[in-house]
């Protein structure tokens, strides 16, 4: 197997990992309570999702 015969200098090496990095999630306003929320996916604070109850709400103690 070849081997590589020089280093690589880090500008090459950062122009190569210009891309791995991570992104931020996409997220919304529950438009019934406001609260922030993953896109296509039921809200965590009401439980709701298109205007209808889908999961059973967590109390606030």
């Amino acid at each position: 197997m070849p081997n590589p015969k020089r280093r690589h200098s880090k500008q090459r090496t950062a122009k190569r990992r210009s891309h791995d990095f991570l992104t931020v999630t996409g997220t919304s306003n529950c438009p019934n309570c406001g609260a922030k929320k993953l896109s296509h996916r039921a809200c965590k604070a009401c439980g709701e999702y298109k205007g209808r109850a889908v999961v059973a709400a967590k109390e606030a103690a």
